[in-house]
């Protein structure tokens, strides 16, 4: 007799369960998976016992904590706020941080956890901010994270990641803080970053970046923080620039940039940092460098400039830092400015 199998569905409250009856009445029953917080009402992390229904908020920063963290953390479903950063917690990020999905923020910061960002994150939709920063992460950024629509702030700094930054992080339009700095990404720019208008922060510095600065970051005009130094980038600066009038710090340095400095960097009145050291700038100085009162650190060194010291510089009356050792220039830094701050010690060719 050919056996004769008989699909019964049969959904009990929320859950749908197949159950396989055979012609002799021999319950098959394919059970659903248990999970770890089955029954539970609590869940204790880290000698401390937390009410599944009631917690809202976990803040374990700068406990002390160590080993991995559980996956029991993902019973926690009620959490808005979750903070284990400053510890010394090791092993993968669980994927049932995933579970999680009414956080607003996750704070993983100065840890030691290993393995690929788990692409479970990327159902967090309610994340406004996600903070990985100076742990041992690897791997790529998970196109995932693309979904998380609601991110204001964005730090994966002082990882190991590498692999080209996903198209679709240029999409997270609610972006105001982006920090991608000390990883090891490759790859060039794209235009898509013109997406992020609303971008204050941005630092991709100290990668492997290549290919030339899209004209597109010259028109994020509210940076005060832009930090593109120590990666393989190329082509000039434009006079774009100028349109960046929000500037604090703007880093440069370390890169194969050629050309001249243009004179609009001088609309950046409220720059106090600037580095565009370790490239292969020509040219002059331009004396529009003098409009930038407020600078405290200026580093040029090590390019092809040339030409005289402009005069202007005598302006910069709040430098604390100037190198411009490494050029052909001519002239002397005004005596004034030699003597603030390690000015004479740092260019000695340059002040008598």
């Amino acid at each position: 007799m050919i056996r004769r199998l008989i699909i019964l569905l049969l959904i009990v409250g929320c859950n749908e369960t197949t159950i396989t009856v055979d012609e002799f009445g021999a319950d098959n029953s394919i059970e659903p998976e248990p999970s770890i917080c089955d029954g539970l009402t609590e869940v204790e992390l880290w000698g401390g016992y937390y009410d599944i229904a009631t917690t809202d908020t976990l803040n374990l920063s700068n406990q002390g904590l160590s080993g991995s963290i559980p996956p029991e953390i993902g019973c926690l479903t009620n959490l808005t706020s979750l903070n284990l950063s400053y510890n010394q917690l090791s092993g993968e990020i669980p994927s049932e941080i995933g579970n999680l999905t009414n956080l607003t923020s996750l704070n993983l910061r100065d840890n030691q956890l290993t393995g690929e960002i788990p692409v479970e994150i990327g159902g967090l939709t309610s994340l406004t901010s996600l903070n990985l920063d100076t742990n041992q992460l690897t791997g790529e950024i998970p196109v995932e994270i693309g979904g998380l629509t609601s991110l204001t702030v964005l730090f994966l700094y002082g990882n190991q990641l590498s692999g080209e930054i996903p198209i679709e992080i240029w999409g997270l339009t609610n972006l105001r803080y982006l920090s991608l700095s000390r990883n090891e990404f490759t790859g060039e720019i794209p235009p898509e970053i013109g997406n992020l208008t609303n971008l204050k922060t941005l630092m991709l510095s100290e990668n492997q970046l290549s290919g030339e600065i899209p004209i597109e970051i010259w028109e994020l005009t509210n940076l005060r923080f832009l930090f593109l130094h120590t990666n393989q980038l190329t082509g000039e600066i434009p006079v774009e620039i100028g349109n960046l009038t929000n500037l604090y710090k703007f880093a440069l340095g370390s890169n194969q940039l050629t050309g001249g400095i243009p004179s609009t960097l001088g609309n950046l009145t409220s720059l106090t940092n600037l580095s565009l050291f370790s490239n292969q700038l020509t040219g002059e100085i331009p004396p529009e460098i003098g409009n930038l009162v407020n600078l405290y650190y200026l580093s040029l060194d090590n390019n092809q400039l040339t030409g005289e010291i402009p005069s202007t510089i005598g302006n910069l009356t709040n430098l604390n830092s100037l190198w411009l050792e490494g050029n052909q220039l001519t002239g002397k830094i005004p005596d004034a400015i030699c003597n603030q701050g390690t000015i004479r010690d740092d260019n000695p060719t340059y002040c008598d």
